[in-house]
């Protein structure tokens, strides 16, 4: 953009768009990472955007975009800053799906079965949803959102063919899913526990694991704090293994509280 009244129009184009809203339109230019559309009722220039991840996912990208062609998508956003309009054409290769994803409400509580259990998160088959045309399920949980303490692998946690029952987060529209919690369905316990603690107060815990700037305590079930490197002891110390060991018995005091951010500091400084 740049013209005031070019600027305007588009404005006023723009306007008069909703996520949600199917538009159609002709590519004008195809590249690796998006196509260009030009939307019908503004032929100026290509105000639509497809970009890799919401172009199909029945074809590959390089062949859901030829210049000339005639094209319907749904819109996932509106940047009025830009001057664009984010299209995705898998929502109208899956209507049935996107019609579920969107009718879910934030805080709803939806239940499944998990699907599949992988590093970088769990898919849940849910019992009212339709299924993926990708994924094994059309709930996904990030680590995150899998529970309030702290694990290694996401099968600490659950496992495939479990029942579970999660709060919804949003609707992912690049993946076509909705993205789930399992943890805010339980009560967060560190709230309760440093509301009956002070700073400055002794502890007990197990060291439950080591890094290379400090190390994490157990103080409570499913809470942790950490103690830097600094505070492991009187004298500096090179690395955690020189003093601990996990699984080790410590006695720290309680160095700072933040509520907001869960975090509780730690020392094992003597007192």
């Amino acid at each position: 953009m740049g013209d005031a009244s070019a600027d305007q129009a588009v404005m006023r184009f723009l306007a008069g768009i909703q996520v949600g809203d199917l538009c159609s339109g002709t590519v004008t230019a195809v590249s690796r990472s998006e196509v260009s559309v030009t939307v019908d009722g503004f032929a100026a220039y290509p105000l639509g955007v497809v970009g890799a991840l919401d172009g199909s996912w029945r074809r590959r990208f390089a062949d859901v975009g030829v210049v000339g062609q005639r094209m319907s998508a749904e819109v996932i956003a509106v940047d009025l800053d830009a001057g664009r309009v984010w299209l995705s054409m898998a929502a109208t290769e899956h209507p049935e799906l996107w019609k579920f994803l969107k009718r879910l409400r934030r805080g709803e509580i939806l239940a499944g079965a998990v699907a599949a259990v992988e590093r970088f998160g769990v898919f849940v088959a849910l019992d009212e949803g339709p299924d993926h045309p990708v994924y094994p399920g059309v709930g996904f949980i990030s680590y995150p959102e899998l529970s309030w303490r702290r694990f290694e692998a996401a099968s600490e946690v659950v496992e495939v063919g479990q029942r579970v029952s999660c709060e919804f987060l949003q609707f992912d529209t690049t993946n076509g899913e909705a993205r789930l919690s399992l943890r805010a369905t339980r009560p967060d316990p560190f709230p309760g526990f440093v509301d009956g603690i002070a700073v400055g107060q002794r502890l007990r815990g197990r060291v439950a694991e080591l890094v290379p700037f400090g190390v994490f305590v157990q103080v409570a079930d499913e809470v942790e704090g950490f103690v830097p490197l600094r505070e492991l002891g009187s004298a500096p110390v090179a690395v955690p293994e020189d003093v601990v060991q996990i699984g080790d018995e410590v006695s720290v005091t309680v160095m700072d509280i933040d509520r907001e951010r869960r975090r509780l500091s730690l020392s094992c400084r003597p007192a």
